[in-house]
């Protein structure tokens, strides 16, 4: 099958955090003032992504794996995962603070949820002055103070709290206690999975004024409970190369910063490719074709294609593969 560069139609989601920055510095059509994720490429079900432009329009991120598994994902990562899709990726805009959460690893995932567990990866595009991400505890607890913690209403004196800035990169394994804080906009990039134990949510109410679930239970054994300075991910920021993020068993991330065009031979890359657009504008081509890509859009590249054209007059992109 000769797979052009494809886009897809975003998944948008409404947040009780959410806000408009998804449309007014990416230019999505959102459905309203309180819209936090937009889910870019997707293959969870009830939210399998939908390829929307050229021939292929209409058809189902799904449908084409279904089909076409080892040319779309590549062999190795078809036998790692079979026919579902590995990794979701996604824009949020953060007008509220996140709830405190975390996620469990692949094997209590499995356990509880028959699911992948979830680590992921974010990428600041803009920040509010003096915005900020929790991330992990600022010193190690036990489980009991961890409780005591959370019955007494002083958990946030807890947590390790990150100032943050437009490039600022985060690397979250699983088990590490986090929050997006207001006034963040970011790239997401994660294993494909939807469990989040969330264990604070600063007494808010939804729109029906019920307080949202907590998973406190749950959470209890998830939990690193240590204090650990292995978040921050510092990254080379070559100009017109291939600089290297994060290499971990679920994804690998790469930071292109371009002045100018660039060619990428892919024959040996045994996996579809990802090009995220978090600034500027490129022209995103293979062998079958080619696809305009804007900030705050995604492109992918299938496995089966051996080279691939990157022509701007200059863009940052966050290049993904696993």
């Amino acid at each position: 099958m000769k797979f052009y560069p494809l886009k897809f139609e975003p998944i948008l989601k409404e947040r009780l955090w959410g806000g408009t920055r998804l449309q007014h510095v990416l230019g999505k059509s959102i459905p309203n003032d309180i819209t936090g994720e937009s889910w870019e490429l997707s293959g969870v079900s009830g939210d399998v992504s939908i390829v929307v432009q050229g021939e292929l329009a209409g058809t189902s991120l799904q449908q084409l794996i279904d089909e076409y598994p080892v040319e779309l994902l590549g062999q190795s990562v078809f036998e790692r995962f079979g026919t579902e899709f590995p990794i979701l990726i996604k824009f949020i805009d953060a007008q509220q603070d996140l709830s405190i959460q975390l996620h469990p690893n692949d094997d209590l995932a499995k356990k509880r949820h028959n699911s992948f567990g979830k680590t992921e990866m974010w990428y600041v595009m803009d920040a509010d002055k003096d915005a900020s991400l929790i991330v992990g505890f600022n010193r190690d607890v036990t489980k009991e103070e961890y409780m005591d913690s959370l019955e007494s209403d002083r958990l946030l004196e807890l947590l390790n709290y990150e100032r943050v800035s437009e490039g600022d990169t985060f690397f979250i394994n699983t088990g590490k206690i986090h929050a997006i804080g207001a006034g963040v906009l970011l790239a997401e990039i994660q294993q494909t999975s939807d469990i989040t134990y969330r264990v604070f949510d600063f007494n808010r109410k939804d729109k029906n004024g019920n307080l949202r679930e907590l998973h406190t239970d749950l959470a209890l054994d998830a939990i690193d409970y240590e204090k650990k300075e292995d978040f921050k991910v510092s990254y080379p920021k070559e100009a017109d190369a291939i600089n290297p993020m994060v290499d971990c068993p679920y994804f690998k991330t790469n930071f292109v910063n371009l002045s100018k065009n660039l060619e990428q031979d892919l024959s040996q890359r045994d996996s579809f490719t990802i090009y995220m657009c978090v600034d500027g504008s490129v022209n995103v081509g293979n062998e079958f074709g080619s696809s305009l890509v804007k900030k705050g859009e995604t492109v992918l590249i299938t496995a089966n294609s051996n080279r691939v054209s990157l022509r701007t007059d200059g863009a940052k992109l966050l290049e993904v593969t696993i």
